[in-house]
């Protein structure tokens, strides 16, 4: 069902009521416990803690994540070859420090079987703590008041605080709350219960399950209410310290008891409550990693931490996260006019991009970020395309930070090209330390694409940026180093100038592999070879001191510079004039249609229950491949093709990835489709809130996050930036009301309010901006806003694309298309995740 603004309705709003800057649920619910697990969860970019409840018993996954802390193991693969990726690399579930079990007349807390007369759960937007009132009628009947808090730091990123506290409203009791530290990664809590909450069947998507020991114990110490536990990872030999502080305020009678082993730190609290005399718990704990340092160096770092946190009291903490998430809403939010549902839905969104990468100093943008554990805590090409946009033109430091962190993977991407027999740089499909950790290199290290997309990211950023010091000094040689990779990689065919050919490689769509001229990664390639080149040319004219220092470092020379602009020129770019589309690579066409419109709704994601054999042999996509390159290179299309392509292509997109909707919903608006932008965007945003892909338990989407800003600002708002001017053409849907987003270029903060008739521009902080709205430079200063009218929305179409549409189409061997769906039997693969790296991606 839809609303009367064309967006769908998912959440069941008893449980979940609208309120714009919070998520809130009025229930306990257990059998969505994963799913609720995710959406409240708290993270910085550094650390991560999901949403499992205080008392910590009853959970689908706990976890405590911090970014970049992992374990590597050696892949098996069944049949050996030369160049496989060797090592795996997972993300570690740290110790867990969330748990507070209370007991009342030594009755344990149980959400799951309590008597709960009242129960809100709330994760705010303007403060970033997720906070739990309840009432609690305990076995004996006595009643009890709940309030606990969570915070994990935006301004001190090693720092996570939480609050509990206890009140017997109607009489006196024994009360004991037991604070734990306890590492839940090496098998078993003090119940001696094995985590089984991710079942036995099979999902290339999840996180791979280690079978020894992955912490080794190297320090324990308590004293003064601290508590400190320090670990080395077997293989990797990264190293982590936890330390928590604790402190009680209550005018009841209080004993204090505490000890630490290996794996376990309590901090016992003995009361002896009266009736209306409140207990409040204050647990304040710190997390450090580190590739190597020794634990013990860490615990002196959790210490200093918690130190500062304890002089300076958690008032101030909680303050300063108020005061960022206020300057990050000035700079990002989107507000869609009159619609508090979806206004709700975005700001959760948008959140979760804060969440995952505002504090990844150092470290990339895990595809779930800090929320779960799915795909191991892997870095994919997803953060370049879905979230560095939002970042570049909201938060360009944590944009710059993203990609340095791809410069200092820059010397392995070079080790893994020469490993591939090529000159340049490849970066790894899915890594966490840069080395490749995939181990289907068919829809996983042929992915070439990768080295174009982080190009993209970058001189997006360049350009929204103007840091020139960065280009001089570290992102020239990213340029340099995946150009020289498509020069070699790819050939020329022909006399003359000749066409220019790229074989043997995977674009986006995983189901459909290792091809020959991808039309994705051919135009992003050769965007990438022009980028690359122009960047030499502008370091040479602008900066020539620098420019000789790259010269000498990578050995660069004018005739290398020449080859990728004639790569570029004759870049291959498949188009077949029979049918008067893009194919989406040079055999695409040949294959049979999958009728994915009679395809069972369970039959979906297709890789899970289809051999990657049978999608091959099909017209069928999971993630929007030639849509993509129509956003990401719209220059490059006309308008006729554009409509063409999207035509042909949505039909047979299967929705099987979340990567594609918000894709899907900026080109459908573009063309005119604008119902079928709305379901898109509607799928798009609430992909997890309404655990749409059924896979919201292993984490958020951070990347569709990402993208719902894009939907918004690229889609709706028409904003383009690919042919290096920033321009609009707006298609606001003829429900909405009105459309308001900020963006940064260069210093300067940029209001846009979008209505039906007009566009308003103000400059909200900084001087000045020039943006093309319809082919008409539109400059904007700090004296004041500048409106321009709007004749209309840009085209309108009737309907969607259907498979229906191209059936009856004749191929050149003159034979018809036509749709059909494979048989399958009615069995699956019930078999355990293994450790194996799985390059099939969500």
């Amino acid at each position: 069902m839809t609303d009367e603004f064309g967006l769908p309705t998912h959440l069941d709003r008893d449980r979940f009521p609208v309120d714009e800057w919070a998520l809130r649920e009025s229930a306990f619910g257990t059998q969505d416990q994963g799913v609720t697990e995710t959406l409240f969860a708290v993270a910085n970019g550094y650390l991560g803690m999901r949403g499992n409840v205080e008392e910590g018993r009853d959970s689908y996954s706990h976890g405590t994540f911090v970014n970049g802390f992992h374990e590597t193991w050696p892949i098996r693969h069944a049949e050996e070859a030369y160049g496989f990726a060797r090592t795996g690399q997972t993300i570690v579930n740290a110790p867990d420090t969330k748990i507070l079990r209370l007991y009342v007349d030594d009755e344990p807390l149980l959400l799951p079987v309590a008597d709960l007369p009242s129960y809100e759960r709330t994760l705010d937007f303007r403060d970033g703590v997720l906070r739990r009132d309840i009432d609690w009628r305990t076995p004996a009947g006595k009643h009890v008041r709940i309030s606990s808090s969570r915070m994990v730091s935006f301004t001190e990123r090693h720092l996570a605080i939480m609050t509990y506290e206890i009140t017997v409203l109607d009489s006196d009791a024994p009360v004991t709350v037991s604070s734990q530290i306890l590492n839940r990664q090496d098998g078993s809590d003090e119940y001696d219960v094995r985590e089984a909450a991710l079942g036995s069947r099979f999902d290339p998507r999840r996180a791979e399950s280690f079978t020894e020991r992955v912490l080794q114990p190297q320090c324990q110490w308590h004293g003064d209410g601290r508590y400190v536990l320090g670990y080395r990872c077997t293989n990797s030999g990264m190293t982590l310290a936890v330390a928590a502080d604790h402190s009680i305020e209550t005018d009841n009678q209080v004993e204090e008891l505490g000890f630490v082993e290996e794996d376990l730190a309590k901090h016992v609290y003995r009361i002896r409550a009266r009736q209306g005399r409140p207990i409040r718990i204050t647990k304040v704990v710190s997390y450090h990693t580190s590739r190597g340092v020794p634990a013990r160096e860490l615990v002196d770092r959790c210490r200093r931490t918690l130190d500062r946190a304890r002089q300076d009291g958690i008032d101030t903490y909680f303050t300063a996260q108020r005061e960022w998430l206020e300057r990050y809403w000035e700079r990002c939010d989107v507000v869609l006019h009159g619609q508090p549902a979806a206004q709700q839905a975005i700001r959760w969104n948008l959140f979760q991009v804060a969440q995952a990468s505002a504090r990844a100093e150092g470290s990339g943008i895990p595809a779930k970020g800090l929320t779960g554990s799915g795909y191991g805590g892997h870095y994919f090409w997803d953060g370049e395309v879905y979230v560095l946009p939002f970042l570049t033109y909201t938060m360009p430091r944590a944009a710059r930070n993203a990609l340095r962190f791809r410069y200092t993977l820059l010397g392995a991407a070079r080790e893994r090209a020469a490993e591939l027999n090529q000159h340049g740089a490849l970066f790894p499909w899915r890594t966490i330390n840069g080395e490749e950790a995939s181990a289907y290199y068919a829809a996983g290290t042929a992915q070439y694409h990768i080295d174009a997309d982080i190009a993209y990211a970058l001189r997006q950023y360049l350009a929204a940026t103007g840091d020139e010091d960065f280009l001089a000094r570290e992102a020239i040689d990213l340029l340099v180093g995946t150009a020289r990779l498509w020069v070699d990689l790819g050939f020329w065919r022909g006399t003359g100038p000749g066409s220019f050919h790229i074989h043997g490689v995977t674009g986006p769509d995983e189901y459909t592999t290792v091809v020959n001229d991808n039309l994705y990664t051919n135009v992003m390639a050769r965007f990438n070879l022009r980028a690359a080149a122009d960047a030499v040319d502008q370091l040479r004219e602008h900066h020539p001191a620098a420019h000789r220092a790259m010269v000498r470092r990578l050995g660069l020379d004018d005739a290398e510079l020449a080859a990728w602009r004639r790569a570029a020129e004759t870049m291959h770019i498949p188009f077949d004039e029979r049918i008067g589309i893009h194919p989406q690579d040079s055999q695409f066409l040949e294959k049979e249609v999958w009728d994915l419109e009679n395809t069972p709704p369970e039959k979906h994601p297709l890789l899970l229950y289809y051999h990657p054999l049978v999608i091959y042999r099909f017209q069928v996509v999971k993630q929007a491949d030639v849509v993509l390159a129509l956003f990401m290179q719209g220059h490059e299309f006309t308008p006729e093709e554009k409509r063409a392509d999207f035509d042909y292509y949505d039909p047979l997109t299967t929705g099987d990835s979340t990567l594609s909707a918000v894709v899907q919903a900026i080109v459908a608006a573009e063309v005119g489709y604008q119902e079928v932008a709305l379901k898109y965007f509607g799928d798009a945003l609430y992909v997890d809130l309404a655990n749409l892909h059924h896979n919201t338990p292993d984490g958020v989407h951070v990347a569709s996050a990402g993208g719902i800003w894009s939907a918004l600002v690229y889609g709706f708002g028409g904003l383009r930036d690919s042919s290096g001017t920033l321009t609009m053409d707006p298609r606001l849907p003829d429900t909405w009301s009105g459309l308001t987003y900020r963006l940064t270029l260069r210093g300067t903060r940029v209001r846009v309010d979008l209505y039906q008739s007009e566009v308003t521009l103000t400059v909200e902080a900084g001087e000045s901006a020039t943006i093309e709205i319809r082919g008409e430079p539109v400059t904007v200063t700090a004296a004041g806003p500048v409106t321009v009218p709007l004749g209309d929305q840009g085209p309108r179409l009737i309907g969607a694309p259907t498979t229906r549409d191209l059936e009856g189409t004749r191929r050149a061997d003159g034979t018809l298309v036509t749709a059909t769906v494979p048989a399958t039997r009615e069995h699956e693969y019930e078999g355990g995740s293994e450790p194996g790296g799985n390059g099939l991606y969500d």
